[in-house]
Formats: C-alpha cells, sequence, structure tokens
C-alpha cells in the first residue's frame, strides 16, 4: 500500500508546464534589473527609429545621384558629396537660412520683451482676474493658425480700412517683409514664453526686490537689474524653444511672402524652390534639408542641458 500524498508531484509537473511568457514573468519578479535593461533598450531602439532614422534618410537620398534614387534600398546608390556645393549653385539657399535667422532672433527678442513685463505682472502682483486672464492666454495658444490667416492676410496686404470716427486709415501693404510673420509668430509663441517666466519670476524672494527698490530703481529697473538675471535658466528656455519653433514654421512663412530670399521668404520656401517643371530633383532637396537642420540641431545640443534645467526648474524650485 503506498504512502505517497495525492499531488505531492504536482510541483514540479507545474513548472515543467509552464511556458516561455509565464518562466519570463518569474524571471523578471526575481531579477527587475533584467527588466529595466530591457525596458531602457526599447526605448532607446524606438528614439532611434523615429528620431535619428529620418536624418539617415536625408543623408541617403542626399548622396545617391537623383536618377538613381527609383526603388533604392536603405544605403545609397552612388556616392555625390557634390551635391552639398549644388544647392548653393541651383537656389541661394544661404539667404533663406539668413532671414530664417533674422526672423527667428527677431521674434525671439520680442517675445522675451513682452513676456518678461507679462511674467512680472502675473507672478510678482496681485490683482482681480488674474487667473482668469492667465487662462485666457493659455487658451489662446490652442487656437488654430489658420483660423487667424484669413483676417491677417487682409490686414498685412494693404486691403483693410480702419474706420475712427470721421477718419478711415488703410492698413498698408506689408507682404513680403518681415512683419506679416514676425507678429503672427510672437502671438502664436507668446503664451508658452509668458507661462515659463511667470513660474520664475513668483519664486525670486521679494526682499531681493525691494531692496533694489530701496536703492532707487523702479519696477522696470528692478525687473531687468535683479529678476531677469536670477531667473537667467527661465529666459534661456523661452528663448531657445522660441526661437526653434520660428525656425521650424511653416504655415504663415509659405502663406506670408512670394516664395523669394528678397522677399524675406524663411528655409522652406528655399526647399520648394529646388521644385522645377520638368523635374524634382529630390537629392537636393534632402541637401537643403540637412544644412538646414544642423543649426538648430546644434543648438539643441549645447543648450538641452539649459533646456531641461529650465523646464524642471519652476517645479523644483522654493
Amino acid at each position: 500500500m503506498s504512502n505517497e500524498t495525492p499531488g505531492a508531484g504536482l510541483g514540479s509537473d507545474d513548472e515543467m508546464e509552464r511556458g516561455p511568457l509565464g518562466r519570463w514573468v518569474d524571471s523578471a519578479i526575481k531579477n527587475p534589473d533584467r527588466v529595466y535593461r530591457a525596458m531602457f533598450y526599447v526605448a532607446m531602439l524606438f528614439f532611434l527609429v523615429t528620431t535619428l532614422f529620418p536624418f539617415y534618410w536625408l543623408l541617403v537620398l542626399a548622396l545617391t545621384p537623383n536618377n538613381l534614387i527609383a526603388n533604392m534600398g536603405l544605403v545609397p546608390k552612388g556616392f555625390n558629396p557634390e551635391v552639398f556645393v549644388a544647392m548653393f549653385e541651383r537656389v541661394p539657399f544661404h539667404l533663406y537660412m539668413f532671414n530664417s535667422f533674422v526672423l527667428g532672433i527677431t521674434t525671439t527678442v520680442l517675445v522675451l520683451l513682452i513676456a518678461s513685463l507679462a511674467g512680472y505682472v502675473f507672478g510678482r502682483l496681485r490683482f482681480p482676474g488674474k487667473g482668469v486672464l492667465m487662462l485666457g492666454i493659455l487658451a489662446i495658444s490652442y487656437f488654430p493658425p489658420a483660423a487667424f490667416l484669413i483676417p491677417l492676410f487682409e490686414l498685412f496686404t494693404g486691403n483693410t480700412a480702419i474706420s475712427i470716427g470721421m477718419v478711415t486709415i488703410s492698413t498698408p501693404d506689408l507682404f513680403n517683409t518681415p512683419a506679416p510673420m514676425v507678429f503672427p509668430f510672437s502671438a502664436l509663441f507668446l503664451p508658452l514664453s509668458i507661462f515659463i517666466l511667470t513660474t520664475f519670476y513668483g519664486q525670486i524672494p521679494d526682499g531681493l526686490e525691494d531692496a533694489a527698490r530701496v536703492e532707487g530703481t523702479t519696477r522696470l529697473g528692478a525687473l531687468f537689474r535683479v529678476i531677469v538675471p536670477l531667473s537667467a535658466p527661465g529666459v534661456a528656455t523661452a528663448g531657445v524653444l522660441t526661437f526653434i519653433s520660428v525656425y521650424n514654421e511653416f504655415f504663415f512663412s509659405f502663406l506670408m511672402n512670394n516664395g523669394e530670399a528678397d522677399s524675406w521668404a524663411p528655409i522652406v520656401a528655399g526647399i520648394l524652390k529646388y521644385q522645377g517643371q520638368f523635374d524634382t530633383p529630390y537629392n537636393l532637396m534632402a541637401a537643403a534639408s540637412i544644412v538646414g537642420v544642423l543649426p538648430v540641431a546644434i543648438l539643441v545640443i549645447i543648450a538641452q542641458e539649459r533646456i531641461v534645467s529650465g523646464l524642471t526648474a519652476g517645479a523644483l524650485k522654493e
């Protein structure tokens, strides 16, 4: 007569019958570091595919002669580095880049100036309706730019007449000038800068501003001599984000000029300028895209620590 307890050997049988997924779950519970490492590799692979692969593909297109681009694979068909010289010979792309830099720097200065004044008011002063007004500014930033296109186009092309009493004023024709791009850019990217600077300016101790006021400094003097220097990470973050956004903007950049370099057309118009009536040189367009994106890529690499610290300092400072 057997003395074995029924089901005594089921534990080992269950372990043998468990599938790969069950064994992986047991291993993950016992060694979570492997799970974290695997998640890191998955995230890194996703980043490489979605972020760096487009740059690699642009390089492949640029180095491949245009007549060999059809049915190409993941490596260039040929090697044509002369394309980076030919792109400047066919289109004055350096002028389009200069226009983008001027538009970006002008908008950034204007946005930082207005955002500093607004950030001081929202961050350091108390007045009725402060929260509602800030909410309204943030809400306006989510309006689609296309909603403002027709009235702004009519305004900047001189087709609008403003009546003030008995006086009628016709708006000037500003098409093909920086104004119809700088003003919409400033309106689009101003709310984010106001929000960032409000957070920073509100954390500066009142005693520092009071000390400057005792010495005879006005509120504006205290703002630009004390508060702005102490909030340098936030100001730098707002400036870099504004410049990058303006540099990459497409909608108003494409519609508020005729696409010529002498009409302040930015990079996007320069890239489209390579398209001819009978040919589309994808290699030249890819080379222009690489050259155009390099300044922003270098700026992001240099300022990445400043951007990250600026975006997180507002939540971590006391």
